[in-house]
């Protein structure tokens, strides 16, 4: 899956771009696509273009075997709810609820948050654990308590960089499904048992995260980490500045989108930086 970006224009979203996007990632091969996730700059969304830019999704998706992973999450435990109970009426697939940020919950809280917002819903919701941006970590504990008694929860994103943690949960919770949250460790986190990726990369490079993935769900390892090994320095330079900075540029540079704009507070990346990514961009193929 692609945590997808949110092209903008003249400060509005790029619905037209946003769509040829999606288009994009079901031509090169993805299993789903995660609109307004955090790389889609969902915090900077009014409720109204998040909204859209799930039921977009979702019309697009239709008919093609790519679902539609729906990003549902908040700081508010009510504005969550309102997000997924709109994700499941428009026909997303799944939600991916990210834990609450600036709040600091503690491990009840967030217990009782996932699981309101998992009741008021029948589609599956994903869990979404990344400390490093929202303060606080769902503990394994909590995780698996979450697994074990909400029936619709049924995996965990895991963007806290730890091969402890994912073999931690995988170890205690060996039905529960991990997926990986970090580019860099995509091959690891699959190789000991991740049922998939979410992926920034495959903003720009679908096809070959695609079938790193299928590959090594397909039990060739080999292969997977070759290509694993070959996306190491574009995976790296696209956390050279805050997500999603580096991507929408790296996009932008490769004529995938028609401006390079951000919602405030983000801004385009340092001169410098923007040198290291047009410099990487030129050992990839970025297909059309």
């Amino acid at each position: 899956m692609s945590a997808l970006i949110t092209p903008f224009y003249q400060g509005k979203i790029d619905f037209n771009a946003y769509e040829k996007l999606l288009l994009r990632q079901i031509r090169y091969g993805m299993d789903a696509c995660v609109p307004v996730g955090t790389t889609g700059e969902s915090a900077t969304l009014n409720h109204k273009e998040h909204m859209e830019c799930i039921e977009v999704a979702v019309n697009v998706c239709k008919g093609s075997n790519t679902k539609v992973l729906a990003g549902a999450g908040s700081n508010s435990t009510q504005e969550a709810i309102e997000l997924a109970q709109f994700a499941q009426k428009c026909g997303a697939d799944a939600i991916l609820c990210v834990s609450p940020y600036y709040n600091k919950p503690s491990q009840e809280g967030l217990y009782q948050h996932y699981k309101a917002v998992a009741d008021s819903v029948q589609i599956p919701l994903m869990l979404y654990n990344v400390p490093g941006r929202t303060g606080v970590s769902i503990q394994t504990d909590t995780a698996i308590r979450l697994f074990e008694n909400v029936p619709n929860i049924f995996a965990i994103k895991e963007a806290a960089g730890s091969m402890e943690r994912v073999i931690e949960l995988a170890t205690n919770a060996p039905k529960m499904e991990v997926f990986s949250g970090d580019d860099a460790i995509n091959y690891p986190i699959l190789a000991n048992g991740g049922k998939g990726v979410i992926s920034v990369t495959g903003n720009l490079l679908p096809k070959e995260i695609a079938k790193l993935t299928h590959l090594a769900l397909n039990g060739d390892m080999k292969q997977s980490q070759e290509i694993n090994n070959k996306l190491y320095a574009i995976n790296k330079v696209l956390f050279c500045e805050s997500n999603p900075i580096p991507i929408k540029a790296a996009m932008y540079i490769s004529g995938l989108i028609p401006s390079l704009e951000y919602r405030l507070p983000l801004l385009a990346p340092s001169k410098e930086n923007m040198i290291k990514i047009e410099q990487v961009l030129q050992d990839y193929e970025v297909l059309p």
